[in-house]
């Protein structure tokens, strides 16, 4: 009997490991954008049917591995991720290339990219094409909202330190859910730029699900930013994003 229990309590917990970290495929996909190829790195679940799917935006560094990270973790909660690749090839470990280019990247071609990510989700036959979001990180994180103002079928956005707007123009297109995580230590986007954005989001009716992280700076969810990662707040965040995404695009 102990040992059929025993045998029991291993294949729960092998069940139970499998439901959590489902396996994925990934893969590096091609698409249209404008005259132009763009690329990006595909993860999705392998179990049938139609998938919710994200547009998982890098960080400055570019498509680096954690980025990649992020997209497998998705798919393996049942999602669809395609994180294009910004950069066209690019990546960089180094701050000061990292700033040079972010500033060169053409603010037009990265959103016409980030469309074109979209549009290759929608027209995949295992991606439930109304239940379609975004989520970036840094700079990721801003253009993770561009999407929602350029993108109007945008079925949900999280915005993680991500540069905003206080343009009434740029607002009143938005028709995405928002949430967002911000680090009240973070000099690039302080806490009262949070604010100004939730203001700016109020005055035409609209919200955002925004948490400010006491003791947190920039880029905090990342366990690669050795100063500035805290992993306490970076596992709410976590948690938080999952739980909105899951509430709507599941």
């Amino acid at each position: 009997m102990h040992r059929i229990a025993m045998l029991i309590c291993v294949s729960l917990f092998v069940a139970s490991f499998a439901g959590a970290q489902a396996p994925v495929k990934t893969e590096t996909v091609h698409f249209k954008s404008g005259a132009e190829t763009a690329s990006g790195y595909l993860a999705m679940p392998t179990s049938p049917g139609r998938h919710p799917a994200l547009v998982v935006i890098q960080e400055w560094w570019g498509l680096n591995d954690w980025v990649k990270e992020q997209a497998r973790e998705f798919a393996e909660h049942g999602y669809v991720a395609l994180a294009p690749d910004l950069y066209h090839g690019q990546v960089t470990a180094v701050p000061s290339e990292a700033s040079k280019l972010a500033r060169s990247l053409p603010r037009d071609r990265a959103i016409r990219d980030l469309k074109a990510a979209y549009n290759y989700l929608a027209a995949m036959p295992n991606v439930n094409m109304d239940k379609i979001g975004s989520i970036g990180w840094c700079m990721g994180g801003g253009y993770s909202l561009q999407l929602a103002i350029h993108e109007p079928k945008l079925a949900a956005c999280v915005i993680d330190y991500g540069e905003l707007t206080t343009d009434p123009a740029e607002i009143k297109k938005i028709k995405a859910p928002l949430m967002g995580n911000f680090g009240a230590e973070d000099h690039g986007i302080p806490p009262s730029a949070v604010h100004a954005f939730e203001k700016a989001l109020q005055a035409q009716g609209k919200s955002i699900d925004a948490k400010i992280y006491p003791g947190a700076s920039h880029a905090f969810e990342n366990e690669n930013n050795k100063a500035g990662y805290r992993p306490e707040a970076a596992k709410d965040a976590k948690a938080r994003t999952l739980e909105f995404l899951d509430k709507h695009l599941k």
